[in-house]
């Protein structure tokens, strides 16, 4: 097919054919979004191409986080690592694992994790989908040019069935947002779009309200989890531990806020009980050793497999599920932690 040429006012930029693969232009000067960095619109001369494109003219150096947000259509918040970080929890759902019912804070959180890296942005993340929502969402996700890293369970026996689905894309400093936010604010439209064939609710619908939960010891988990501190929202109680070692991907170190970290869930079910979820991230030699670590301790191993393709190390996650006491089920927990700092010299971390 051959790209048209559609001469448009300056600092102005359309789509056609629907998606946001970068168009083979020569330009004059690298170009932009709606919210580009640097310089005047170029010259565009049309390449032929095999996929409908997006024509794209230089923007004033204009966007922020903010501009990612509402394009977004969600406010997120910017984290350690430079991460704008924007979590949609699918408060829409009332969904029961091993027949208990959790909270969406629980096991029920999709979220969209963006960086500045150099000349461009890069987003990854994880939506958490019902059977029926998959097809649709991927196809939007692919036709935008976003890609599909994973598709797979984190947990087992949940009602009704609930699939995850990672993904990520890195902008194009030529025509997407080169030296600003433009190409993530592009990538937050596509998300957007592709969310919309989802019943996930976006708006932050689910902000400043408070949810009651029963009592827990949080104090004493903290404790056990080597004194790494929680934060009790949505009736969870979360405690979050950075993977030991520098992770790469596409070029750029990832802080923990993109997904590489541990994080494990704590809900209170009354009288010191709990259910506990959460996912090891995990180099290949150490998989086994957690695995039966966790297992010797009643925690059970639910999933196992990657959520990313191109990351250096390449690292596994490991999602576990237990219930009863709290105190038992951090211990747990600290055993499979256990494993992962006996191992660092034999990964060479």
């Amino acid at each position: 097919m051959m790209a048209r040429i559609i001469r448009i006012a300056p600092r102005r930029a359309l789509l056609v054919g629907g998606t946001l693969l970068p168009l083979l232009l020569g330009l004059t000067a690298c170009g932009g979004s709606d919210n580009e960095k640097n310089g005047a619109p170029a010259p565009l001369r049309a390449a032929p191409v095999a996929q409908p494109v997006a024509l794209v003219v230089r923007q004033p150096a204009s966007a922020t986080w903010n501009d990612v947000g509402r394009a977004f259509g969600q406010a997120g918040q910017l984290m350690s690592g430079g991460v704008y970080r924007i979590t949609m929890p699918r408060t829409d759902l009332r969904v029961t694992v091993h027949g208990v019912p959790i909270r969406p804070a629980f096991a029920l959180v999709s979220y969209a994790a963006f960086k500045r890296t150099g000349a461009t942005s890069m987003v990854m993340g994880d939506l958490a989908l019902l059977d029926r929502e998959v097809a649709p969402v991927m196809a939007r996700l692919v036709q935008s040019g976003l890609t599909v890293t994973a598709l797979h369970n984190h947990l087992l026996e949940m009602s009704p069935h609930v699939m995850y689905l990672h993904y990520e894309e890195r902008g194009s400093a030529t025509g997407l947002g080169y030296n600003g936010l433009g190409d993530a604010v592009t990538m937050a439209k596509a998300l957007r779009d592709a969310l919309a064939a989802s019943g996930t609710p976006l708006g932050n619908a689910s902000a400043g309200r408070a949810v009651p939960a029963a009592p827990l010891d949080t104090a004493t988990i903290e404790k056990i989890l080597f004194g790494h501190r929680g934060t009790m929202a949505g009736g969870v109680f979360t405690v979050s531990i950075a993977r030991p070692g520098t992770i790469m991907e596409m070029g750029a170190t990832l802080p923990q806020a993109m997904g590489t970290g541990m994080a494990f869930n704590f809900q209170p079910l009354g009288a010191g009980k709990a259910a506990v979820t959460g996912d090891f991230v995990l180099r290949d030699l150490e998989a086994p050793y957690v695995l039966k670590a966790l297992m010797d301790h009643g925690i059970a191993v639910e999933a196992l497999h990657n959520h990313t393709l191109r990351d250096q190390p390449h690292l596994y996650d490991m999602h576990v599920w237990g219930m009863g006491d709290a105190r038992t089920l951090a211990y747990g927990i600290q055993a499979g932690l256990d494993q992962i700092d006996h191992l660092q010299g034999l990964n060479g971390a």
